[in-house]
C-alpha cells in the first residue's frame, strides 16, 4: 500500500502547534463591508467524543481537534437525535428533528427511518444565509449527498464534490490483482457477505489510483476547501462553507505511516478495512490491527484538519468567522466485543459527539448540560444575527455561548431506525419503541459512564418513566418528520412504508 512522506506527517505536527502558538495573527483580507462574521462548519463521519482527544477519554491523541477546541466554546454532553448518516445531515441542515423519521423503499442503500432527500417545506442553513446575501460552498467527500433523489446541494452557490470513499462508483476497472482476501477476515468470506465484498472490490479499483497521501479524499477534500476559501476570501462579501469529511467511516483504510504510528504489536495478517461487527472472531492481534487503522485513519483527519484550520488563520479568518466542528455519531472499537455501529448500540459510544464552536468575540469555554444536532442551525444562526426559520424545532444556545453558564436539561430523546434512547443527567435507556425484538437497557451513567451494566430489571419503575418518555416524543413528533418531496412520490420505484 503507497504510504506517505514522513515530512509530510511531521509538518502537519507543526502546523498543530503554530495553531496553538500564535492565536493573534492579523487579518490578511480586508473585512466584510458591513461587519458580518462568515461561517465555517465541518462535518466529520464517524469520529465520535470518544476518539477526541479534548473529551478526556484517553483513547486517542487528537492534536489539531484539541488545539482547536482550546480556543472555542466546547459542549460536553452532546448527542445524536437520529442515526446515522443521512438523517442527522437533515437535522444538521434544518435544525429541525427528524426521529423517528420516515421510511421510504427506494433503490438507495441502506433503508433507515429519515434516510431520504430534505422536503420540499424544509428551510436549510444554507438557504437562509443565500437569502441574506451569503456566498455559500459545500464542500463534501460524502457520496450519499449526490446519489439520485437526494438535494443536500440547495442554498449552496457551489458545489464540490470529491470522490472516492466506500462504494462511490467513480472509477472501473478489472478486478484482477485484486486479492480479497488481504482486506477481510476469513469470517467475513461467506455468502452474507456479498455485499460487503461488492463494496470492497468497488473502493479497491478506485484505491488503485492513490500514490500519495495527498490523493486520499481527505486530503482533496480540505485542499479544495483552501482553494475555494482563497478564490472567495477577498471580496467582502460574508461567506458559509460547509465542509464534509466521510473519513474516518468505513473503510479504515489511512495512509500507511499513520497505520503504523498507531500500531504497537506484530501483524501479518489480512488488513482489515472494514473488521467483523464482533471480536469473538478475531485474536488479540487482529483488534490491535483494526484499532490502529482506525486511529491512524483518525490522525489522517486531525491532520489534514490542522493543515485547513492553520490556513483559515493565514488568511485572517479567525478574526471574522465562526467555525463548527461536531460529528453525526460515533463507533464502537470492541468495547463489550461490539464493532462499528447500529440501532441497538445507542450507548454513549457511537452517540456522544463532539459540539466545538469558535466565535472571536467569546473567550474559550467548557459547557455541560444536554445539546443535540438540532440545536446547532439555530445557535448559528442566531450567532450570526440572521432568522431561525419557524420550521426549526432546536433551540439558540446562543446565551450559554456568550454567558459561559451550562445548558439546562432535564432529558433528551434519540435514536436509530426502530429504537429509541432517553438520556438525563444521570440515566440511559434504550428501547425499541415498535413492535418487535427490543434491546432493552439502562445505565447508571454517574457510576457506569462507559455504559457496561445493564440495570433495567433492576428499575423497573425508572424503566416504565423512560419508555413513557420514549413514546411521548415518539407521538408528539410524528408531525415534525412529515413533509414533500418533489416528483418523488411519482416515481414507480419509490414506495412509503407505514
Amino acid at each position: 500500500m503507497p504510504g506517505i512522506q514522513r515530512r509530510s506527517f511531521l509538518a502537519g505536527l507543526a502546523a498543530a502547534r503554530a495553531l496553538r502558538a500564535t492565536p493573534n495573527t492579523p487579518p490578511r483580507p480586508a473585512q466584510n463591508l458591513d461587519g458580518r462574521l462568515n461561517l465555517i462548519e465541518i462535518v466529520v463521519d464517524t469520529w465520535g467524543a470518544h476518539y477526541m482527544g479534548a473529551y478526556g477519554y484517553g483513547n486517542l491523541e487528537t492534536p489539531f481537534a484539541d488545539a482547536f477546541a482550546a480556543k472555542s466554546t466546547m459542549f460536553l454532553d452532546c448527542y445524536s437525535e437520529i442515526l446515522p448518516t443521512v438523517p442527522v445531515r437533515r437535522v444538521l441542515s434544518t435544525g429541525r428533528r427528524a426521529f423517528p423519521g420516515l421510511l421510504v423503499d427506494n433503490p438507495d442503500d441502506p433503508r433507515f427511518r429519515g434516510w431520504h432527500s430534505l422536503f420540499v417545506e424544509d428551510v436549510t442553513l444554507s438557504e437562509q444565509l443565500r437569502s441574506v446575501e451569503y456566498r455559500t460552498a459545500l464542500v463534501s467527500d460524502n457520496y450519499h449527498f449526490w446519489k439520485p433523489g437526494k438535494n443536500f446541494g440547495r442554498g449552496f452557490d457551489a458545489v464540490h464534490w470529491i470522490r472516492g470513499q466506500e462504494e462511490d462508483r467513480y472509477a472501473t476497472g478489472p478486478r484482477a490483482g485484486i486479492d480479497i482476501n488481504q482486506f477481510i477476515h476469513p469470517s467475513q468470506n461467506v455468502p452474507e457477505n456479498a455485499g460487503l465484498l461488492s463494496w470492497l472490490f468497488t473502493y479497491l479499483i478506485a484505491r488503485r489510483q492513490w500514490q500519495t497521501e495527498d490523493d486520499w479524499p481527505t486530503a482533496r477534500l480540505f485542499s479544495q476547501a483552501m482553494t475555494w476559501l482563497d478564490q472567495n476570501v477577498t471580496d467582502q462579501q460574508p461567506l458559509y462553507l460547509h465542509i464534509e469529511s466521510y473519513s474516518p467511516h468505513e473503510f479504515w483504510d489511512p495512509p500507511e505511516d499513520y497505520y503504523q504510528a498507531m500500531m504497537r504489536v506484530p501483524y501479518t495478517g489480512p488488513r482489515l478495512i472494514h473488521p467483523p461487527d464482533s471480536t469473538s472472531v478475531l485474536n488479540p492481534a487482529e483488534i490491535a490491527h483494526f484499532r490502529a487503522l482506525y486511529q491512524g485513519l483518525v490522525r489522517f483527519v486531525d491532520s489534514r484538519l490542522g493543515q485547513f484550520l492553520a490556513h483559515v488563520e493565514e488568511l485572517g479568518l479567525m478574526e471574522n468567522s465562526i467555525i463548527v466542528l461536531t460529528c453525526d455519531h460515533g463507533t464502537f472499537q470492541g468495547e463489550r466485543g461490539e464493532v462499528h455501529k447500529g440501532e441497538g448500540l445507542l450507548r454513549n459510544q457511537l452517540t456522544h459527539v463532539p459540539l466545538l464552536i469558535y466565535d472571536p468575540r467569546q473567550s474559550p469555554k467548557k459547557l455541560s448540560g444536554l445539546v443535540q444536532h438540532t440545536d446547532v442551525a439555530p445557535t448559528l444562526l442566531d450567532l450570526l444575527n440572521v432568522e431561525i426559520p419557524s420550521r426549526a424545532t432546536g433551540r439558540s444556545l446562543r446565551q450559554y455561548v456568550e454567558s459561559g453558564d451550562s445548558v439546562p436539561t432535564q432529558y433528551i430523546v434519540g435514536g436509530w431506525d426502530n429504537h429509541g434512547f432517553v438520556r438525563t443527567p444521570e440515566w440511559n435507556y434504550i428501547d425499541r419503541w415498535n413492535p418487535g425484538e427490543a434491546y432493552l437497557e439502562l445505565y447508571d451513567v454517574r457510576k457506569d459512564p462507559l455504559e457496561t451494566v445493564n440495570l433495567v430489571w433492576d428499575q423497573p419503575a425508572l424503566a416504565a418513566d423512560m419508555r413513557n418518555k420514549l413514546m411521548q416524543y415518539i407521538e408528539q413528533g410524528r408531525e415534525y418528520v412529515q413533509g414533500t418531496w418533489t416528483n418523488v412520490l411519482d416515481d414507480p420505484f419509490v414506495t412509503l412504508i407505514p
